[in-house]
């Protein structure tokens, strides 16, 4: 009785953690994406005990800030040993609880590496549509390899089949695997889905590798609703959390000619006058859009704009209802930063129109609550430089115009200063072996992320070892004489200036 009171104890515990850390994900995961994720997870005996603990505890973390469900993310989990074996299928669990249960129930399977025989199952899997368990059609899918690199087969056709079905394949490798093989089967961009990391350091990865499937299976929505003769409501689903702000731009386009992306100044393939934009903060879900030609045919594009993903703009087109045109108030029409430094950037404007606008006003701000600055500028310039400025840091800008007629108009941009990168000093190489060298360097900045290390295979293969900010040293096994070592300090925004050695 008291075991059973035990075990119970231990998963309301977890299904208690599961809920709390959910919690407190922000919005932009939570509600972000739509589309179906199979885990092919290598349970192998090459496989230790404590190395598919790790893998284990890593996919738990990794998938925890999703939302599942019917019209969310689904996941699937299949492992590789002798006999592949399917965990659990797409339908079985549309809430972190369960999924969270089940992963802590996951047993190896040990055996053989069967990885060919677990890449027909899992093509079968990702590919049935329509059935319980298959994937949905029109949505994205995607398979996420965890290996050990050892000896996985002839898995380059059966790889290249899934990708030129439309699967994304991301491959995160915790051996010494054939870095070439994993390259080709990889899906394109390589260097964003394909992970090489130690089994101690895997967590490290987890919020690159959980980009790089947002960024495949995010859900792209805009609705326009409530159209009328001079506005429109929009309506999208939120990707950002407060961290961000939404670019809208808008304009007036011919019937049939919906192509294209809006430049500046003008509405593609018309005469019909510019665009226009508009921001909203991260945390909106909806825009008015006012001021619009009756009898006109508009096409919109809402772009996220985030501290470092990138994220796809969204586009509808829609026309509004007949009425009596409205006389158009002038207004600005572009806004512009450039001549970006650490301390300082430069706002642009235009039209420039003195005989219509009393003066300019620029408010900036750094993102996401900081103080509120403003400068005021005479109505004959079109630029001013924004001073003093926080390096490595995104302000929101908005130019204001006050009109002679006493009317008010504004557009916003966002400025970024640029990042400071401390070079890396005293690199020290020492051979410890045959074929075995030792790196040791100096290091800690403000801002480092961590090392970037890259040495010779042979002539024709190059390794790399991503090391966490609070490693200073590391050895490095089976380097061949003459070859060239170097690291590189990683900041958030690129890598500084490293040092190299040659053995």
């Amino acid at each position: 009785m008291e075991v059973r009171k035990a075990l119970t104890c231990v998963l309301i515990s977890v299904l208690l953690w599961a809920g709390d850390a959910q919690d407190s994900v922000p919005d932009s995961v939570l509600n972000c994406c739509e589309g179906d994720v199979l885990f092919l997870l290598d349970s192998s005996g090459s496989v230790s005990s404590y190395e598919f603990s790790r893998m284990v505890d890593f996919l738990s973390e990794l998938v925890l800030p999703f939302s599942l469900g019917p019209d969310q993310v689904r996941v699937g989990l299949l492992q590789v040993g002798t006999e592949p074996h399917l965990e659990f299928g797409f339908d079985a669990y549309s809430s972190q609880r369960g999924l969270q249960v089940a992963l802590e129930r996951t047993k190896q399977l040990k055996g053989d590496t069967n990885t060919v025989d677990a890449l027909l199952m899992a093509r079968n899997q990702v590919l049935k549509q329509g059935v319980p368990g298959g994937a949905r059609p029109d949505l994205p899918r995607v398979l996420v390899w965890l290996t050990d690199g050892v000896d996985p087969g002839e898995i380059r056709e059966p790889m290249a089949r899934l990708r030129e079905e439309g699967v994304a394949v991301l491959v995160v490798s915790t051996g010494h695997g054939n870095y070439q093989v994993l390259r080709e089967v990889a899906s394109p961009p390589t260097e964003e889905h394909l992970f090489f990391v130690d089994i101690d350091d895997i967590n490290i990865i987890s919020e690159d590798l959980r980009n790089a499937i947002i960024e495949i299976i995010r859900a792209e929505r805009l609705q326009v609703k409530s159209v009328t003769a001079t506005s429109a409501q929009l309506e999208w689903r939120p990707v950002l959390a407060g961290t961000g702000y939404y670019d809208i731009q808008f304009g007036p386009i011919r019937t049939g000619q919906t192509g294209g992306t809006l430049g500046p100044g003008t509405s593609p393939g018309t005469g019909l006058g510019p665009f226009q934009r508009i921001t909203r903060p991260g945390d909106a879900s909806s825009a008015q859009l006012i001021g619009l030609r009756p009898d006109t045919t508009y096409k919109v594009t809402l772009t996220p704009k985030a501290n470092l993903e990138f994220l796809n703009s969204l586009q509808a087109t829609f026309t509004t209802q007949t009425a009596i045109p409205q006389p158009e108030v002038q207004t600005l029409s572009t806004v512009s930063v450039s001549e970006s430094s650490s301390r300082s950037v430069r706002v642009s404007w235009a039209p420039l129109l003195p005989h219509l606008i009393q003066e300019y006003q620029v408010e900036y701000s750094a993102l996401p609550s900081g103080s509120l600055r403003v400068i005021r500028v005479s109505n004959t310039q079109s630029s001013t430089v924004l001073t003093d400025l926080q390096p490595d840091t995104q302000f929101l800008v908005t130019v204001s115009t006050r009109q002679s007629n006493g009317k008010e108009r504004a557009m916003s941009v966002k400025a970024c200063t640029q990042e400071v990168l401390p070079a890396l000093s005293d690199l020290q190489l020492t051979t410890v072996g045959n074929e075995s060298v030792q790196l040791r360097w100096k290091g800690s900045f403000d801002g480092l992320r961590g090392y970037w290390v890259t040495w010779e295979r042979d002539q024709s293969q190059h390794s790399t070892l991503y090391l966490p900010p609070n490693r200073l040293s590391t050895t490095l096994t089976h380097v061949p004489s003459r070859a060239r070592v170097c690291v590189s300090p990683v900041y958030r925004t690129a890598r500084g200036e490293g040092l190299c050695c040659t053995v």
